[in-house]
């Protein structure tokens, strides 16, 4: 019992007493039926705008339509692969898994899992995980119309019409989902992108005889009721959830108001979605351009956010204030300081669902450079990636770099973050060293990324999947999937439901600096503090200056008696031919490594065999050498 009350007043102290005050106030409304009147089941259709009415409308996109575009074509085979398995019923999930969901897919069926969800059963009474439905996110995923961006493409750069086919999809997903009922009602964000990526098509598709009045009504309709939907649940999203959601719905609030100006309520979304949008970038994107989710793929999310809406209030002569601008500016700096020159990567860390809402590119899923040149060239910066170009051409946004800038070899220090980076021209040495006063979503302070001649040797194990066994989450967001410290086999934090962490660990100092042999990091975290007060653990990293060496040394400061520590390291399949790694007790008496099968997940939903060294010993210091052959 003291326990469980331990927990709760934990809670309370992470998140605050708005926090949860509004869970409670929202789960409340929920099994009373209040929250379900507030959004009205299968609503019937009203005309709130009509088709010529928006084609008169004076309001800019990127482009004014198809035929305006005039960058140059590139009819290269893997765009129409893509598009050649969209049109037999294939998508690639979150970017990793090419499924057949069928010509006929219905909208609601999970393919991992099997699961059909009930249509008419309203979005409050539908739970976002169960053992029996699985993961939801598999439903999600063709229902947010990214896929839309391979067909346009294929449209643009083979010369062909597929506005009959993109249109098709459309009414088929709004005459198979009901305002307000079925899993893709469940999520605002989800929605959201939908009305996003609805709008690409929309105006790209403006000319074309597919966009019919019945369409374009059927489409009006649904967009007016996801814009309702996501108006009056915005409060879950920033205060219940407050990360790249709450991001993704003010913007849309905003961005749905200034282009569907005539919708009721339209003039209240823009107002109030600009407001919010403003107050959350100032929030979530911290002063030193790191972001509060710990995650660069969720950090990339909010970039391509940041493109579509400084680009779309600049074609408007509109604006945000300047924290917008400033935040979007480290923003790029942050995520480029981070990036591989070699591929284009950044390390694996952090929460990563697959996530790449507007892919205009046939870059890998993994490469930032396209996103980052048209964040760049929002800023006025050219960022210099060869045939990296093509999301700044269709934002049109190409012409507006008047700089370029590229990351300085060295050390680069972001505190607010809590992240360390070592460029040299043949390695990069990434370090997570950060207090917490938003909520982690991983235990994994302290990590090391290694990276050499663009390979990443010494890797972050990922994600994999957010709704699974319990056992596979504490895994890959635990301590154990890190290259960091174990105590026994406890992580640094105590896990709690679902994205929810206990007695979160907080940077005690943390320091970076440099010799004229040597790149020294220094710092030190309270963690492990449910098992005991006052548990630290120190880490010393010391890179050898132009050669591909580092020693590691740990110490655990209040080690409880008997406990063991362990240090862990992930090596991909085949490294550990190209990498050397020795351990050695306080008493310099060596420490045999312990080999064993681990995982790692580059992408969500996918689950790979890597190699796990465990660096155990019943001391509290463990100091290890690393050097790539």
């Amino acid at each position: 019992m003291a326990g469980k009350l331990n927990k709760i007043l934990n809670l309370v102290s992470n998140m605050g007493l708005r926090y949860v005050g509004f869970r409670v106030q929202h789960e409340l409304m929920r099994r009373s039926g209040l929250l379900k009147k507030k959004f009205p089941a299968a609503p019937p259709f009203v005309q709130y705008l009509t088709l010529n009415d928006w084609k008169q409308q004076p309001v800019k996109f990127f482009f004014s339509d198809k035929e305006s575009l005039n960058f140059p074509r590139n009819p290269d085979a893997t765009l129409k692969e893509r598009y050649e398995q969209v049109k037999e019923g294939k998508l690639l999930l979150f970017n990793s898994t090419l499924v057949n969901l069928g010509k006929n897919y219905d909208w609601v069926s999970n393919p991992d899992s099997g699961y059909k969800y009930d249509i008419n059963k309203h979005w409050t009474e539908i739970p976002d995980y169960s053992k029996e439905a699985g993961d939801i996110k598999y439903v999600w995923e063709k229902s947010r119309f990214s896929y839309l961006y391979d067909i346009i493409r294929y449209d643009y750069h083979f010369g062909k019409d597929c506005s009959e086919m993109v249109f098709n999809d459309i009414v088929s997903w709004i005459d198979s989902n009901p305002v307000n009922c079925g899993p893709n009602y469940r999520c605002s964000q989800e929605m959201s992108l939908r009305v996003l990526n609805w709008t690409f098509a929309l105006n790209y598709y403006r000319n074309s005889p597919a966009l019919t009045d019945t369409v374009f009504n059927k489409m009006q309709y649904a967009i007016y009721w996801h814009m309702h939907h996501v108006y009056n649940n915005i409060n879950f999203s920033r205060i219940a959830v407050r990360n790249n959601h709450a991001i993704t719905e003010t913007l849309t609030l905003y961005l749905a108001g200034l282009l569907y100006p005539t919708m009721p309520g339209a003039d209240v979304w823009k107002k109030k979605g600009k407001a919010w949008f403003e107050q959350e970038v100032a929030y979530q994107v911290y002063e030193d351009g790191t972001y509060l989710q710990f995650s660069m793929n969720y950090h990339r999310v909010v970039g391509q956010l940041l493109t579509w809406g400084i680009t779309i209030a600049d074609q408007n002569k509109e604006r945000f204030s300047d924290v917008v601008y400033s935040r979007a500016k480290r923003s790029f700096l942050f995520l480029r300081t981070c990036m591989v020159d070699e591929t284009g990567y950044l390390p694996n860390y952090g929460a990563n669902d697959g996530a790449l809402f507007f892919r205009l590119s046939n870059a890998d899923y993994r490469d930032y450079r396209p996103q980052l040149q048209a964040l760049a060239a929002v800023i006025g910066t050219e960022a210099k990636f060869t045939s990296s170009n093509e999301d700044s051409l269709w934002y049109g946004v190409f012409e507006n770099a008047r700089k370029t800038w590229q990351p300085p070899q060295g050390i680069h220090s972001f505190p607010h973050g809590g992240y360390y980076i070592i460029r040299e021209p043949e390695t990069l040495t990434f370090i997570k060293c950060g207090s917490y006063k938003d909520r982690p979503s991983q235990a994994d302070n302290l990590h090391i990324d290694i990276w050499h001649k663009g390979e990443n040797l010494l890797p972050d194990a990922g994600s994999y999947k957010y709704n699974t066994d319990d056992a596979t989450i504490r895994y890959f967001s635990g301590t154990h999937s890190h290259n960091t410290v174990m105590l026994g086999d406890k992580d640094q934090m105590q896990k709690g439901g679902r994205f929810i962490w206990y007695y979160w660990t907080q940077a005690r100092n943390a320091e970076l600096k440099e010799t004229d042999t040597e790149y020294v990091f220094e710092g030190a975290i309270s963690a492990f503090t449910y098992l005991a007060a006052g548990i630290v653990h120190n880490r010393k990293i010391t890179k050898q200056k132009g050669r591909p060496q580092w020693v590691v040394a740990d110490e655990i400061a209040n080690l409880p008696t008997g406990t063991a520590m362990n240090q862990v390291w992930h090596l991909p399949p085949g490294a550990d031919k190209k990498v050397s790694i020795t351990a050695k007790d306080k008493e310099g008496k060596a420490i045999p490594a312990k080999v064993q099968e681990g995982w790692f997940s580059s992408m969500y939903g996918k689950k790979e065999k890597d190699i796990e060294y465990i660096m155990g010993s019943s001391g509290n210091s463990i100091t290890t050498a690393i050097t790539i052959k």
